[in-house]
């Protein structure tokens, strides 16, 4: 069979190529620390996964409304209301299988071939791909790590112009642990109502914060109706595999978006709608303990990475990766991710997994317990020593 051209444009996410790497050493019997996967290691909490087995029992196994049902988009909106300080009504609000799809979905039904897309590098390697895709033109505006891996207003302004039809936001971002300040998020703005653009504004990680206060696009004044929020469960509430995300947006744009679901996926599996439903309402003690968990892993993560010859590493203010700068190892990315999984048995990715911006960096996802972080790290530092005997 011919493929389709449009393939070509389509990336990956290169997590999945590297588990599959390691999978085949553990198959030859090699230990490997998995550092390599943006996945909560802790358990989704019992009072979820009850919601969802008495959602099964109860007979909740059907198909559902396309854009969720009508108790957890009102669980929803009531949500980003009280969190981001505006106004939220559920007809606003598309349930989707995972917070992926919002980005896909946003992107088709906005983005037409020559369009400009602004997006963070290095950034989450499915924008890119998708506005690739979509025959948008990517514009990638720079996260640096000597501000902060904070955008610079100067760069942001000359980037954007009157092709510029979508802008994306990931605060805080993988792979950096950077945020978006308040005043950040106001050159944005300026920058969208100038030239008419819309504003995808990724917020999966805005739970996962240790230092300062989350802050939204969507709360600035007249924001609202040009932006999309991404938000879901799967980080904040260790659902990954149950496949929960949403959007919230202009009112106008929820049709479009439903008519790509119905196109696609139909709908979100029911039991997992009444889940999230416990996720958003029920006890968050669970999400605290799970981020104070994270945070002294982060501590210990990046104090460890600081030892290490030729990296040198920020604390990260949200999310959980550690993002190092290995440039003083002499190494490109891709041959130290490859050297420390095949020489020390530990799993990350090279920062060019999030783009040409990301060459000189790793990633390492803490979402690890202690111990094995601490055997990491050791083990990293003795195959780094070994580079320079």
């Amino acid at each position: 069979m011919k493929i389709a051209q449009r393939m070509n444009r389509l990336g990956t996410e290169s997590a999945f190529e590297v588990l599959v790497k390691a999978k085949a050493l553990e198959a030859q019997g090699r230990e490997v620390i998995h550092l390599e996967f943006g996945e909560p290691d802790f358990p989704t909490p019992e009072n979820i996964v009850a919601a969802g087995i008495r959602a099964l029992k109860d007979g909740k196994t059907k198909y559902t409304p396309t854009a969720g049902i009508p108790e957890l988009r009102e669980a929803i909106a009531r949500h980003v209301s009280e969190t981001r300080g505006v106004n939220v009504s559920a007809d606003q609000v598309v349930v989707t299988p995972g917070a992926k799809p919002i980005m896909f979905f946003a992107m088709l039904a906005l983005v037409e071939a020559g369009d400009e897309v602004l997006y963070p590098a290095p950034g989450f390697p499915i924008y890119e791909s998708v506005i690739n895709y979509c025959g948008g033109i990517p514009v990638p505006y720079h996260l640096r790590e000597e501000n902060a891996f904070r955008f610079d207003a100067d760069e942001f302004r000359a980037k954007a112009n009157s092709k510029t039809k979508l802008i994306i936001l990931n605060s805080p971002e993988n792979p950096t642990g950077g945020m978006f300040e308040p005043a950040d998020l106001q050159v944005v703005a300026q920058v969208a109502q100038k030239y008419v653009a819309a504003v995808l504004t990724d917020e999966i990680y805005s739970r996962v914060l240790y230092d300062g206060a989350f802050s939204s696009l969507l709360s600035i004044p007249g924001m609202a109706e040009r932006t999309i929020l991404l938000d879901g469960c799967s980080k904040t509430y260790a659902m990954t595999g149950w496949r929960i995300g949403w959007g919230v947006m202009p009112q106008y744009l929820v049709p479009h978006i439903t008519r790509l679901q119905v196109n696609s996926n139909s709908c979100v599996a029911s039991m997992t709608q009444y889940a999230a439903i416990e996720a958003l309402t029920g006890p968050q003690d669970a999400v605290g303990k799970m981020v104070a968990a994270f945070q002294a892993r982060r501590d210990v993560i990046i104090d460890g990475l600081n030892t290490i010859p030729g990296f040198r590493c920020q604390k990260p203010r949200g999310a959980f990766y550690a993002f190092p700068n290995i440039t003083g190892t002499g190494w490109d990315s891709r041959r130290l991710a490859d050297y420390l999984l095949n020489e020390a048995g530990v799993a990350c990715l090279s920062g060019t997994a999030f783009g040409d911006a990301g060459e000189g960096y790793l990633r390492f996802s803490y979402a690890n317990s202690l111990e094995n972080i601490r055997k990491a790290l050791e083990r990293i530092r003795e195959a780094v020593i070994k580079i320079h005997d």
